[in-house]
Parts: C-alpha cells; sequence; structure tokens
C-alpha cells in the first residue's frame, strides 16, 4: 500500500526538549536562542502555542526539490524543518532532507546523522533549531498513525512543533499545496496517557473533526529574492499555462474516489468488527445474568434444606469481558475520509468553475 513507505523520523535525543536551557545542542547566537525562548509557556492543554507559521521561499523549493528528486509514485519523502519561534509564530528558516535507506543499511545511524546536519548547519550560523517535520503525501493519504505517533514524539518534546504536508499532484495541478498540522491539546493529552480505549476517547471528546488542527501558512521572501524574481520574470519568457484550464479531470478524481473508496471499505470491516463485539457482549450479558439467576435459585434450595449456601465466585474469571475493537484506528480512518471529502469538493468546485467560464465562451464565440 502507499502507507508503506512511511517511517517515522527519530527524534535526536540532544534536541528532546529545548526549554532545558541553551546547552551545547542549542546554542546559537543570542537573537537565535532569545527569540526561540519566547514561545516558552505557551500552549497549555487549554491553547495552542503556535498561531501561524512562516516558511521561507528557499524552504518551499528545498521541498519540492527533495520530492523530484526521490519521490516516485507512492514514495514518501521525509525531512526535518528548523527555525525559531517568536511568540505565538513559527518561522521556518530552513530544512534537510531524510536519507532513504533500506533494511540493509543497519549501520547507518538516524539520530546521528541528524546531529551532524545540525551541526554544520550552526558552524554557518544558520537557524538549527527543530521545529518539526516535513513529509509528501500520495492524493493527501496521510492520517495515519505513523504520523500521529512521529509528530506526537516532536510535539510533546518540542511544544511548538508542527508537520508540513506536500501534496505534489495537486501542486501539479496549478496551485501549491503545502499544509502545516498540529495535534490538538486534546488528542496530545489522550497520547500521554496511552490509554486509546473507547472509554478514554469519549471522556476526551476526542472524534475525527479534532484530532489535527491547521495552522495558516504565510510564505515570505527576503526582499533581495523578491528583486530577483522581479528581475527573473522581465527576462523570462511567457510560460504556457494553457494546462491550467484544461477540462479533463477524470484520472485525479478518478484515483481519489478509488482511494476514498478503500477506505470506506476499511471502515465499514470495522464497524462489523464493532457491531461483533457488540452482540458477543450482550451475549454474555445473558449468560451471566442467567448464571446468577441459576445460582440465587439453588441456594433458596439449599437453605430450604437447611444446608449452607454455595461460597461466591468471581464471575470475572467465568465470564472474561471481551476486548473492545482498537478506537483509534477508526478514527484515523474517518479523518482520511475527511480528507479525501474535502479534497474532491476544493477539485470539482475549480473544475465546476472551469467548465462554466467554458460554457460562457462558447456561448460568446457561437
Amino acid at each position: 500500500t502507499h502507507n508503506a513507505h512511511v517511517q517515522r523520523i527519530p527524534l535526536p535525543k540532544k534536541m528532546a526538549s529545548r526549554k532545558e536551557g541553551t546547552g551545547s545542542a542549542a546554542t546559537s547566537s543570542s537573537s537565535t536562542t532569545g527569540a526561540a525562548g519566547k514561545g516558552k509557556g505557551k500552549g497549555g492543554s487549554g491553547d495552542s502555542a503556535v498561531k501561524q507559521v512562516q516558511i521561507d521561499g528557499l524552504v518551499v523549493l528545498k521541498i519540492i526539490k527533495h520530492y523530484q528528486e526521490e519521490g516516485q509514485g507512492t514514495e514518501v519523502v521525509q525531512g526535518v524543518l528548523l527555525g525559531l519561534v517568536v511568540e505565538d509564530r513559527l518561522e521556518i528558516t530552513n530544512c534537510f532532507p531524510f536519507p532513504q535507506h533500506t533494511e540493509d543499511d543497519a549501520d547507518f545511524d538516524e539520530v546521528q546523522y541528524q546531529m551532524e546536519m545540525m551541526r554544520s548547519l550552526r558552524h554557518v550560523n544558520i537557524d538549527h533549531l527543530h521545529v518539526g517535520w516535513y513529509q509528501s503525501t500520495y492524493y493527501g493519504s496521510f492520517v495515519t498513525r505513523a504520523l500521529l505517533d512521529s509528530q506526537f514524539s516532536y510535539q510533546h518534546a518540542i511544544e511548538e512543533s508542527v508537520v508540513l504536508i506536500y501534496d505534489p499532484i495537486k501542486t501539479a495541478q496549478g496551485s501549491l499545496s503545502l499544509k502545516a498540522y498540529r495535534l490538538t491539546p486534546k488528542l496530545m493529552e489522550v497520547c500521554k496517557e496511552k490509554d486509546f480505549s473507547p472509554e478514554a476517547l469519549k471522556k476526551g471528546n476526542i472524534t475525527f473533526e479534532h484530532m489535527f488542527e491547521e495552522v495558516p501558512i504565510v510564505i515570505k521572501n527576503s526582499h533581495l529574492i523578491n528583486v530577483l524574481m522581479w528581475e527573473l520574470e522581465k527576462k523570462s519568457a511567457v510560460a504556457d499555462k494553457h494546462e491550467l484550464l484544461s477540462l479533463a479531470s477524470s484520472s485525479h478524481l478518478g484515483k481519489t474516489l478509488q482511494l476514498l473508496m478503500d477506505r470506506v471499505d476499511e471502515m465499514s470491516q470495522d464497524i462489523v468488527k464493532y457491531n461483533t463485539y457488540m452482540r458477543n457482549t450482550s451475549k454474555q450479558q445473558q449468560q451471566k445474568h442467567q448464571y446468577q439467576q441459576r445460582r440465587q435459585q439453588e441456594n433458596m434450595q439449599r437453605q430450604s434444606r437447611g444446608e449452607p449456601p454455595l461460597p461466591e465466585e468471581d464471575l470475572s474469571k467465568l465470564f472474561k469481558p471481551h476486548q473492545p475493537p482498537a478506537r483509534m484506528d477508526s478514527l484515523l480512518i474517518a479523518g482520511q475520509i475527511n480528507t479525501y471529502c474535502q479534497n474532491i469538493k476544493e477539485f470539482t468546485a475549480q473544475n465546476l468553475g472551469k467548465l462554466f467560464m467554458a460554457q460562457a465562451l462558447q456561448e460568446y464565440n457561437s
């Protein structure tokens, strides 16, 4: 499946918390460490630590280049985001890719690689503080347990962390698709307890709408880069952008609908498992009730004969409770279905606009 290539990015042990101080693993210029320290104390259980994500244009280009070089088809690329926190704004100023490696590369030390990269960046006076990670996605298929676990590890250690999701297929349709997500405070509390039972999720009021929160993104370039882009735009020839007006949508829409149907099938299987669990639980309750009634009748008969009542037995040993099905997996599937539906909604809205525009042009020409 397309999720088979997702690997969990390890969190460097020395960068486990920037709040422990400005030791050897988190030292830079005074302005950098000071700005990063302004994010402390925010993001408690009731509010988010980050209200806005500001990304340098260079970071966006690096992420796109990383996918173009190493991402093929369903292959997912990942990398580390670096930057600093200014009040409630997360500024992502640099990034570096996470190298692809197979199980045969047993000698590859993931944590050591990241530490060496950050050490090298620090030597050339570039922001090297961990602020999250990025990942590409295949037709919006990113709501997985691997992403949840990785983002929890980052967000638990570094409060302001975000995960950037880059959709290359959507970007190829004519608009950059780059979104920043964080786990909601409610889900963070549940993940800290590591209790994903239906009762715990119900108590925490966790639904698929309240698992991830999207943070607004602003892409910013320096004045020098803006001047350079203006100069390049004047010198470059006019690009042929007629493909953006293409009315063909069957391929993209059909693939998204196919993935949506696959997730709906998984959801229906989970519903069958839950219904089976409820039937078995109800049947066990009836058996327990019948056993208690028989036991009570036997004791009444023994009492009428002057015999002592039967000793009390532990019903939990006689009737072992059934294990409820995993609720978190169902929530993730529901969240992924919701993401597919949003993508289909956006895509069809754009295509309907093209169709109406084409109809108006045809009527005008005729």
